[in-house]
Formats: structure tokens, sequence, C-alpha cells
């Protein structure tokens, strides 16, 4: 009996697959430490975050000094503009005077002399002596009387104690200089009333003058007034009061200052 012949096939023996991460005591492949990823990853954020706000600080500073050097600058600018014309108005006075050959001219050249050793002196720092300050303003408080005649009444007092405080240069000369710039009419009678009350740590300027609506309609208003209002706002912000009324009769200025 022939026999065929076959082949016999025995199935194959499938190969487990290994897994490509090791996650355990298995057979050793590709790993991936999870954990060092993690504070790879957290170390890269906190070095950006870190060296992004070193540059949002330096960028704040850098603003800041901007800011302080502009206002700096500003201040310097109106300080310039109310020297020069303070000291236009009293050098007119004095030329009238030694025109008309008034005796009183060289008492008020030497008045002068202090204002302007004064704005010399000591006009160029942020702040002076209270004291030195008022004596300024009663210098040329009397320099402005020696063209007052007698139809102007003049009250100028000073109370309290003023010598240990500090105050801003020239900061209440432009009100003053203002009373007598349109307080003044050699027409009609003209009263004006100055008043500095010092305290401990605050100093009170009471200046009022006669309204004259021809003064105010044909001459130019002083840049030395607007120019001493951004000083204050700049110097003394949230440190002072300005209340400026009038009416057809009165310019009242009241001004409170913290010092």
């Amino acid at each position: 009996m022939r026999h065929s012949d076959q082949t016999l096939i025995f199935p194959r023996e499938k190969t487990p697959l290994k897994p490509p991460f090791k996650s355990g005591d298995g057979d050793s492949g590709p790993w991936i430490d999870v954990v060092s990823v993690f504070l790879f990853f957290l170390t890269i954020i906190i070095s950006f975050t870190k060296e992004t706000n070193k540059q949002l600080n330096l960028s704040r500073q850098r603003a800041l000094v901007a800011e302080s050097e502009k206002t700096q600058a500003q201040l310097s600018f109106l300080k310039a503009q109310v020297n020069p014309h303070f000291l236009f108005n009293t050098l007119n006075n004095i030329y009238t005077l030694a025109i008309i050959n008034d005796k009183n001219t060289a008492p008020s050249i030497m008045k002068l002399s202090n204002i302007m050793r004064y704005i010399t002196d000591e006009a160029g720092n942020d702040f002076v002596s209270l004291q030195k300050e008022l004596n300024c303003l009663a210098d040329f408080i009397d320099l402005q009387k020696l063209r007052l005649t007698q139809k102007t009444t003049l009250l100028f007092e000073v109370e309290g104690d003023c010598e240990k405080q500090k105050i801003a240069p020239l900061i209440l000369m432009a009100f003053v200089e203002n009373a007598f710039k349109y307080g003044i009419s050699n027409h009609r009678s003209n009263k004006l009333v100055i008043k500095v009350f010092c305290e401990q740590n605050s100093l009170n300027l009471f200046c009022q003058n006669t309204m004259h609506p021809d003064k105010t309609n044909t001459e130019r208003s002083g840049i030395g007034l607007e120019n001493t209002r951004r000083r204050l706002n700049y110097i003394y912000k949230n440190m002072h009061v300005l209340n400026v009324n009038h009416d057809i009769n009165w310019y009242t200025v009241n001004l409170s200052i913290q010092l």
C-alpha cells in the first residue's frame, strides 16, 4: 500500500511584545522618567518667569526715573519763568523812582539786591527757610509801597512762629504780585490785604485785593500765577488747598499748605 507524502505543519509560538516603557522590574527597554521631565520644564518656566519679572522691574524703574527727570525739568522751567517776571516788574518800579530822583531810590536798590541775592543763593534749592521766604516777600512789598498813593490801603501781617519751617521758594510771591498788579488803580480807591499765619506744620496765606475791571480787560494775565498753581500741584500734591474767589468787588486767595 502506497502512502502519500504529507508534511506536518506545527503552529509557530508567538513571541510576546515588549512594552516601550519600563514600568517595573521586567525586561529592559526604552524608559522615560516622567518626574525628571516635569522638573526640567518646571525649571525652565521658573527661570523664564524670573527673567520676565526682572525685565518688567527694570522697565518700571526706567519709567519712574524718566518721569522724575521730566518733573524736575518742568519745575525748573516754571521757576525760571517766575523769577524774570518778578524782577521785570520790580526794576520798572525802581526805574520810575530814579527818573524822578526820589530819595528812596538807594534803599530800593538795596532791597532789590537782597531779593536778587535770595533768588541767586536760595531759590535754586528745592526748599528754603520759610523766614527767608517771608523776608523776601517783605522786601517786595516795601518796593511796591513806593508807588502807592493815598488811594490805596495796604495791610500786611505775619503771625506765628516761622523760624523752623521750610517751603518751596517763591511759592507765595505770585499771589502777592498778582494782588499788586491787578488790585491798584490810580483812579479808584484800592484795598490790599496780605496775611500769613504760620503753625507748626502748616502755612496759611490770605490775599485779597479790590477788583478793577478795566485792568482785567486791558492787561494780560501774569504767567507767574499759573506757573505757581502747577508748582503747587507738583510739590504739594494732596498737601495743599487753594481757593480763589472773585466777584465784581474783590479777588480773594486762600492758600493752605502742609509743610
